[in-house]
């Protein structure tokens, strides 16, 4: 399934993966991918919130990763450090169905990570505008439910 959304601000956009965090049941892998200062961390922050996530979500570009407690934990990885890097990291273990997952970069570990997962790449248009595209296969389409 395929999914194309449009934002106008980042608290559109925070608003959008609010929705689609709300709409999230069990643990899922989702991937971020864009430019710097696309939205992936703003689109972090509002997943977070959708899962009911308190702490303020900020991204983990130096510690690589951080895990945030909810109605569903969440991890969040920023993988953009880690191209080039052939070792185990030990992060099989949150591409698990207890773990809500996002993946920030995830071109640079594309070779561990799952095939079910929910791929979003985001496109800038402007300075206030994202084009987000959301892909995934028809096991996790009933995620994007809440924001078709």
């Amino acid at each position: 399934m395929e999914l194309i959304k449009v934002t106008h601000s980042a608290l559109e956009t925070k608003q959008m993966a609010t929705a689609l965090g709300q709409n999230i049941e069990h643990g899922i892998l989702i991937t971020l991918q864009g430019d710097l200062g696309a939205g992936k961390t703003t689109f972090a922050q509002g997943l977070a919130k959708g899962l009911d996530i308190e702490k303020t979500v900020n991204s983990p570009t130096f510690t690589i990763s951080k895990i945030y407690q909810g109605r569903l934990n969440l991890i969040h990885i920023d993988a953009y450090r880690l191209e080039g890097l052939h070792q185990d990291l030990g992060f099989d273990e949150f591409f698990d169905p207890q773990w809500v997952c996002v993946v920030e970069w995830p071109k640079y570990i594309e070779d561990i990570l799952p095939k079910e997962r929910l791929d979003i790449r985001i496109e800038r248009i402007d300075e206030f505008s994202r084009r987000f595209h959301f892909a995934c296969d028809e096991t996790l389409s009933s995620v994007l439910e809440a924001i078709a």
